[in-house]
């Protein structure tokens, strides 16, 4: 299984460093919502302290709740792929406090220093993979516990 990345210490310092000069600090209360899935992505977040729930809308009223982040984790990829569009929603499950970059700065940044824009997907890639594992395993445990419930 692989291991959860962190982005800013995965970051080397000085790269580290410049892309902390586009970061703004903000805050969410518990229970709010940072994002919705369909909404445009434009910005992402370095959480500091709290949780973040990401939740997959199911039928109308039933969320489910498909990852648990917290301090250092990353929140949202979206906005480094094409269409731009959140694939789940995101809640605050605890007051939060964040770096917030918006997309734009980020991806400009990344052109002009293309070693510090590899750096970033390779590292942003690793999260996927290690959260698309996450994700794989939760699903077998509830696939198996339900078919061993329907024997």
């Amino acid at each position: 299984m692989t291991r959860a990345t962190k982005l800013l210490t995965a970051l080397p310092p000085p790269q580290r460093q410049r892309l902390m000069t586009l970061a703004r600090e903000v805050s969410f209360p518990e229970d709010a919502r940072i994002f919705e899935a369909g909404g445009t992505a434009d910005r992402f977040w370095i959480l500091r302290s709290g949780a973040v729930s990401l939740v997959q809308q199911v039928t109308s009223l039933r969320r489910v709740t498909v990852a648990g982040l917290g301090s250092g984790d990353l929140l949202g990829w979206s906005w480094l792929f094409p269409p731009y569009r959140w694939d789940f929603g995101a809640e605050a499950f605890s007051p939060v406090r964040a770096y917030e970059f918006e997309a734009q700065p980020v991806l400009k940044l990344c052109e002009e220093d293309p070693a510090l824009g590899m750096t970033l997907v390779r590292i942003v890639a690793e999260i996927l993979a290690h959260r698309l594992e996450m994700t794989r395993g939760k699903l077998m445990e509830q696939y198996g516990t339900h078919r061993r419930g329907a024997l």
